[in-house]
């Protein structure tokens, strides 16, 4: 059963339900999907670059001898159940199973995002964004994204879909830069809700603290991810078993178990439309 439940059965409760603040899941429109995935892998194709020549009369043409290749994405599964006991629900004036239901999609959406992010860590790109750019052992700060934005231009990366995936740490430090808050540079008014939506032709998403990882921190310096995203981005998202949940009545338990269950795995398909950006957290 719930663990908290216990504890709750003792006193009198709201009929709504305060939950535990829990990040839910935000990332998986920067990623391809692939839906549907039948076995335990994918292939996500890769089309290499071409050149046109100049066209000499009455010769054959030479072709391009454009390079195809794939890259894998081995799906995992994963299930978020826990149990609500029939003798406890009679105690309390709220229906755990609703709301163990919010707490398995939240659980699901995280791990979701998790698996973006480590695709997006695992990937060996040469695009990277050091924290002495904007000066020595910085935060996230305009001179990063600017120099993000420069390696995904030089690249040929297009400028349509391109997402930031960032702390939320870096949101607090973005927002101590004028190019972001003031209006004299910035349409966003980024002050008035406290919130940096889009910038320097980039979709920001912040990720807080996580259970499931989240973005890594090693001693002080955190990585983020400047990316193409979008239905034609640098990374995949295979999904064999979509989320779905289910509750079911088990009796040898006296106890509902509510569980959800999800199937994917995600890929980097191209490493030259990531870049790594470094930042300070003192």
């Amino acid at each position: 059963m719930s663990k908290q439940l216990t504890d709750a059965a003792v006193a009198q409760f709201d009929t709504e339900v305060k939950h535990e603040y829990q990040g839910m899941e935000m990332l998986r429109p920067t990623a391809r999907v692939r839906t549907g995935v039948v076995g335990s892998t994918h292939r996500f194709p890769k089309m290499g670059k071409g050149m046109a020549t100049p066209r000499v009369p009455q010769t054959d043409v030479v072709p391009m001898n454009i390079a195809h290749t794939n890259r894998t994405a081995t799906l995992e599964d994963w299930n978020a159940p826990e149990y609500t006991d029939i003798f406890d629900q009679q105690k309390v004036n709220y229906s755990e199973r609703q709301q163990l239901a919010m707490v398995i999609a939240g659980a699901i959406g995280r791990r979701c995002d998790q698996l973006i992010i480590d695709a997006l860590d695992a990937a060996s790109t040469s695009l990277t964004v050091a924290t002495s750019v904007g000066g020595s052992n910085t935060g996230l700060n305009v001179a990063k994204l600017r120099r993000a934005k420069q390696l995904l231009d030089t690249n040929g990366v297009p400028a349509k879909d391109r997402a930031m995936v960032a702390h939320t740490i870096g949101n607090e430090q973005l927002l101590g830069e004028t190019e972001v808050t003031s209006a004299d540079y910035n349409s966003v008014r980024a002050l008035t809700s406290g919130e940096i939506n889009t910038f320097l032709g980039f979709t920001f998403y912040f990720v807080e603290d996580r259970d499931e990882g989240g973005l890594t921190l090693s001693t002080n310096t955190r990585t983020n991810f400047a990316f193409h995203g979008g239905a034609m981005g640098a990374i995949g998202l295979a999904v064999g078993i979509e989320f779905s949940t289910s509750v079911d009545w088990i009796p040898e338990k006296t106890s509902w178990l509510a569980n959800g269950i999800f199937s994917a795995g995600a890929i980097d398909i191209d490493a030259g439309g990531i870049v790594d950006v470094s930042t300070y957290e003192a």
